[in-house]
């Protein structure tokens, strides 16, 4: 009974260690091997439908933002931030790009899902006082979570995570939607932290899409001091998947240096935009 055991628990670690190794890829834009349990353009069918389930119960409390000003200031940042990422991946042109302002000043953040699905938080504009170049680096930074293909990484650690506690590798079965509720783990991915490796690679690639799209890197810098006075500074770093705020502040201050010139050749000229 004890070996049969012991057959059956190996059979199940080789059998998900199979799915593991067998579902890394390497990602053309981060440049790393990246997990996917759940392809991107499952990810991107399950955000879709996540992303109207989510803002259906803001709109219908009023907390979606149309006032004409506002929406045009951050679809013209946002739509210059695109036509750089679809330079970075020309296959997104086909995405369904979309930015949605959300309500809540006390809020200063953003999200991003697969496939380009968007919103930014009301605090993030009024509280911070945002600039047109901090707003640019926050919405790159989102921006370059999707390109990243982030939100399928993070489903599919999900899914590896239960693979392992229910043994489902055995059926050979590599479907994250197949599963069901796929809508519902493309929401819970976006409430899930992104690892650090995320963050500094959402950072490097955001930081150089709002520069070639003609926003000063410089800005990156003092958002994060902005965000650091109004008391957001992250906790150390062993207590958290994010890096602290002052050594995000030092490699963004390094990041900026290297930027420098894409800011300086895109100001030079006029910037490409994508219609939101």
């Amino acid at each position: 009974m004890k070996h049969r055991l012991l057959n059956t628990l190996i059979a199940l670690a080789v059998a998900v260690v199979t799915v593991l190794v067998s579902a890394c890829a390497t990602h053309p834009v981060t440049g790393r091997q990246q997990l996917m349990l759940v392809s991107e353009s499952q990810a991107i069918s399950a955000s879709r439908q996540a992303y109207v389930q989510m803002l259906e119960p803001i709109a219908k409390d009023g907390r979606v933002n149309n006032d004409p000003e506002v929406v045009a200031r951050i679809n013209a940042i946002t739509g210059r931030v695109v036509a750089q990422a679809i330079k970075y991946r020309p296959e997104t042109r086909e995405w369904d790009w979309e930015m949605t302002v959300i309500d809540n000043p006390d809020v200063a953040n953003a999200f991003a899902m697969a496939g380009g699905k968007m919103a930014i938080y009301t605090g993030m504009i009024n509280k911070l006082e945002a600039t047109d170049d901090e707003l640019a680096q926050v919405i790159a930074h989102e921006v370059a979570h999707s390109l990243s293909a982030h939100t399928a990484e993070k489903m599919s650690v999900s899914l590896a995570t239960n693979l392992a506690i229910t043994g489902y590798a055995l059926t050979g079965e590599r479907s994250a939607v197949a599963l069901g509720g796929a809508a519902l783990a493309a929401a819970l991915a976006v409430q899930l932290p992104h690892s650090r490796q995320m963050e500094r690679e959402a950072d490097r690639i955001g930081i150089e899409l709002a520069a070639r799209a003609g926003y000063d890197p410089q800005a990156a810098v003092s958002l994060w001091q902005k965000m650091d006075a109004m008391g957001n500074a992250s906790p150390p770093p062993f207590l958290s998947t994010h890096p602290t705020t002052e050594s995000r502040i030092r490699d963004l201050r390094d990041l900026a240096r290297q930027m420098q010139p894409l800011y300086e050749e895109a100001r030079a000229g006029t910037p490409p935009t994508h219609p939101l």
